[in-house]
């Protein structure tokens, strides 16, 4: 395949393209107008990631530096082949210059993987970075023959950052340290529960005994084997990464079967402040990663709001409570803008990736630098990780929840608000 690059890298060699440096100043200084696509899981069974989406793209399009930029925006429909198809679609129709994608990698795999074929930039988040860059490699268990990616570009946090969060919060209770796997037959579920780099290696190192009853589909409307396994294993500690359907649903059959743990720690299906709603009181002290909140010390480098600002601008905006994805969306928007103000030509690819790659930036998700940090050597080119702590939702008097920061030992910058507290 002849891609973007090879073309110009090819013609660079016969003095065809200017080299890297050649224009006098950035093209946003110029004046040029930059084409970003979007794609994200507008509908479907993920629409409560990009709920915040509007807010995010119309506060976007208020500040000066906006009229730089042309943001082209294309939902994923909650499905894989769909977001390959949008990604498809900017590329070759709309000839963006860099592609932002965001929540989970049912939406990040394949618009990334898209790209990286087509040679199109792409800046990627809200998927821990296992499933984002093991997923894509050809051979997913080999780790010999993973190889990095030219064009494609994440942040976020880690399975290890998630398991640690976890078992943190876990220790602060009295349990028997007998674990239940919720984990679902997707990007997410195959990695949290991979048996080499998930959470099964972990919980026995820590001395955790884990009652994994295998993969199930998206969508499935029956959990009684989970439930049923869970109770013959014994099972205090639920945890898992359902999406917010699934959960609602195993929740209500779980509490209906009498089944009652003293902590449920569940990844993607709570985050939102609707989907614990949903529950009624049965959500109290249900627990979760915190990978954004009003109370992160971060601001944005693009319009110096802080997250507790930005956050209170959402609620203003739209009457609703603040969710965690505002701030990664806001951010890639925010690694777009310092990229695109780095770059020489925002027509060549290379100089886009290269701007990227040198990325030191203090964004309202904290600093984004792809230097390796806290990574393995496979991954350091393409990925940059983020600050992780834990919550639990507490139910307020007059309805309704407020996620508590109640873990906070890896990223002690990140302040607490409380303890963990058992379910019941």
């Amino acid at each position: 395949m002849i891609t973007r690059r090879t073309l110009l890298k090819s013609t660079a060699a016969t003095g065809m393209v200017a080299a890297i440096g050649g224009l006098s100043a950035p093209a946003i200084a110029q004046g040029a107008k930059i084409k970003l696509g979007y794609v994200s899981p507008q509908s479907g069974p993920l629409a409560a990631f990009a709920e915040a989406d509007n807010f995010i793209l119309s506060n976007f399009a208020s500040l000066d530096i906006a009229k730089n930029f042309e943001v082209i925006v294309k939902d994923s429909q909650s499905n894989p082949n769909r977001a390959a198809e949008v990604a498809k679609g900017l590329i070759v129709d709309d000839k963006i210059d860099l592609m932002l994608v965001a929540s989970t990698p049912e939406t990040t795999n394949p618009v990334a993987t898209t790209c990286e074929a087509e040679g199109v930039p792409v800046i990627s988040t809200v998927a821990p970075w296992q499933p984002y860059f093991i997923g894509q490699q050809g051979n997913p268990g080999d780790p010999g023959s993973w190889k990095p990616f030219d064009y494609s570009f994440h942040f976020f946090w880690g399975l290890e950052d998630v398991i640690s969060v976890f078992t943190a919060m876990w220790a602060q209770l009295e349990t028997n340290k007998s674990v239940g796997g919720l984990f679902p037959n997707d990007g997410d579920g195959n990695a949290w529960g991979d048996p080499n780099v998930g959470f099964p290696p972990v919980l026995s190192s820590k001395g955790y005994t884990l009652t994994d009853p295998g993969r199930y589909q998206n969508l499935t409307d029956d959990f009684s084997a989970q439930i049923n396994a869970f109770k013959q294993g014994n099972v205090e500690i639920v945890t898992g990464v359902p999406i917010p359907p699934d959960f609602t649903t195993f929740w209500t059959q779980a509490k209906q079967q009498g089944f009652n743990p003293k902590a449920a720690s569940i990844g993607k299906a709570i985050l939102f402040p609707q989907a614990v709603e949903a529950l009624g009181s049965t959500g109290n002290n249900l627990s979760s990663e915190v990978w954004w909140s009003p109370s992160h010390p971060f601001k944005s480098s693009i319009n110096g709001m802080s997250a507790g600002d930005v956050a209170a601008a959402y609620t203003a905006a739209t009457g609703k409570q603040w969710t965690q994805p505002i701030g990664f969306v806001h951010a890639l928007f925010e690694l777009a803008v310092d990229a695109m103000g780095r770059t020489s030509d925002t027509s060549d690819p290379d100089q886009i990736a290269e701007a990227i790659a040198a990325a030191q930036l203090q964004s309202i998700v904290g600093r984004i630098a792809f230097d390796g940090a806290g990574l393995p050597p496979f991954a350091q080119t393409n990925v940059s990780k983020t600050p992780l702590v834990g919550g639990q939702w507490r139910l307020k008097e007059g309805g309704g929840y407020d996620l508590v920061i109640v873990e906070n030992t890896d990223q002690p910058s990140i302040p607490t608000g409380g303890t963990m507290q058992p379910l019941g």
